[in-house]
């Protein structure tokens, strides 16, 4: 058991300093941005902390757990908890959240309300990867919803109502489902009604309804991811959302639902996902060949920048679906690499769009000469995206391939044809990403526009590119310190699964 609340401090931490906003008088909207920055680094630097706290006691990370009595009529607790699966996804929010508040440019209408969002968003966040306790990780599940809804209805694009709308409906709607198998599992317990984590993992079901519930969570997950074809919410809200926001999205909100899919699929109904895991490895390359085929096809930057992500989500699922040590491991590791790499790469299309305020790439061209800094950052990132030796999207990848190769729930001819046709997924990411890089920078398109001088990278944005990119460089290089924090844990949960 843990000395001191720190999960409960880091959690409820950026919802009190957020609330602190609307209550103060307003002071301006610097003082209000740098004010937030400083709360999500303190956060930053709190998580930080309380691993390296846990490690000099010398303990399994497993036993940074707290839990609380919160409602004692139906057993519900204040449960907190960090494993080897969610401490990666956990510091990948403290770092994705304090480079979107940095990135982001003043917002001169209702400032306030702006920054609190993105703090509650924050709390949701670690909440989430943090819970031990099912109806607690609905809770904080929820908790993104209004947040994300507010951030594009009042500060997105010309579309933003319609994008808005359509998050709304999709999310909330499987929520539906969510909270439907979270009462179905709890009440479905062999001994007393329970929510926690530990206890649901070893409980058995009937196969029967251990599919019914399997399928509840599935759908919500899948929404979120998102999985083709509930994905077409992704498209439209990245389109107009503002990029912090997007870079938000990208780099953490698509991971819930992946971590959801471990936390609660894999963990807590190994017999129902043993069956549906090859359902999932075909989902999975069918959305890599689809969305990668999709994207070329985008006008939109930031669409055609999402549909590379669904692309890339698809190698999470097949990790998934292979039910095996490399192939889970493979999955993690994307999950945090594709957090950076997707963050990334709409924070330098927002970058882009504050220069020359296009968003329509055949508009684009010649821009390498007149940013020349942009240029360089988006060709490196964008080599990141399509999985360059040296990158982390490249380990990620091989990982999750040797996965499937080394898998021993599928005969040698499934597992070659699925390798294969996810082979074709990457020779295609090249198409979509290198002619996103022609149509923007290069050619003489720009030069016609009167005054078509564009101020280049300056130190924030610089150090932001920079910042995101190290830890990309590094994750390629020295992928060991991902899989030294994953690889216990993953071996612990593959090891509820068994073959003849």
């Amino acid at each position: 058991m843990n000395y001191f609340p720190w999960l409960t401090i880091v959690v409820t931490l950026p919802i009190f300093a957020g609330s602190l906003i609307l209550l103060f008088p307003y002071r301006g909207n610097k003082v209000i941005k740098w004010y937030t920055i400083s709360v999500c680094i303190i956060e930053l630097l709190l998580t930080t902390y309380a691993f390296e706290y846990q490690f000099q006691l010398d303990e399994p990370l497993i036993q940074l757990i707290e839990d609380s009595k919160w409602i004692k009529f139906f057993d519900f607790s204040w449960r907190l908890g960090i494993d080897g699966i969610s401490i990666g996804p956990v510091l990948l929010t403290g770092f994705i959240t304090t480079l979107a508040t940095l990135a982001a440019r003043p917002v001169t209408r209702e400032s306030r309300l702006f920054h609190f969002l993105l703090l509650a968003m924050y709390s949701g966040q670690i909440g989430l990867f943090s819970s031990r306790d099912v109806l607690l990780f609905f809770i904080m599940w929820e908790l993104e919803l209004i947040p994300v809804y507010l951030l594009i209805s009042m500060w997105g694009g010309k579309k933003r109502l319609y994008s808005a709308t359509k998050f709304i409906l999709y999310t909330a709607g499987s929520s539906t489902f969510l909270l439907m198998a979270i009462l179905g599992i709890c009440l479905a317990s062999s001994n007393e009604p329970t929510l926690n984590f530990e206890i649901s993992a070893n409980q058995s079901y009937p196969v029967e309804l251990e599919i019914i519930f399997y399928i509840g969570f599935f759908i919500a997950f899948a929404v979120k991811s998102p999985i083709v074809p509930l994905h077409t919410w992704l498209p439209d809200t990245h389109g107009e959302a503002h990029y912090s926001t997007c870079m938000l999205l990208a780099g953490i909100l698509l991971k819930m639902g992946a971590y959801g899919l471990i936390r609660i699929n894999m963990e807590l109904l190994p017999h129902a996902h043993s069956i549906f895991s090859p359902c999932l490895m075909i989902v999975g390359t069918i959305q890599i060949i689809y969305a990668a085929s999709t994207s070329p096809g985008q006008r939109n930057l930031k669409k055609r920048i999402a549909y590379s992500s669904v692309s890339h989500m698809g190698f999470i699922i097949i990790g998934l679906g292979s039910i095996s040590d490399t192939g889970l491991n493979g999955a993690v590791l994307q999950i945090i690499s594709h957090g950076f790499i997707g963050a990334a790469l709409f924070l330098l299309a927002g970058t882009s769009y504050d220069r020359i305020r296009l968003v329509y790439l055949d508009e684009m061209g010649g821009m390498a000469i007149t940013i020349p800094k942009i240029f360089t950052t988006f060709s490196v990132l964008s080599m990141a995206s399509l999985a360059l030796p040296g990158m982390s999207g490249f380990v990620a990848e091989l990982i999750v391939f040797f996965g499937i190769l080394t898998s021993q729930k599928y005969l040698l001819m499934p597992k070659i044809l699925i390798t294969f046709v996810m082979a074709i997924g990457i020779i295609l990411t090249p198409i979509y990403s290198l002619s996103m890089l022609r149509q923007m920078f290069y050619g003489y398109k720009l030069f016609t526009v009167p005054n078509s001088y564009f101020v280049d990278s300056g130190p924030r944005e610089l150090f932001l590119s920079i910042s995101i990119l190290l830890p990309v460089i590094s994750i390629g290089i020295y992928p060991d310190f991902v899989f030294s924090l994953s690889v216990e844990k993953v071996e612990a949960l593959i090891s509820n699964f068994f073959y003849p």
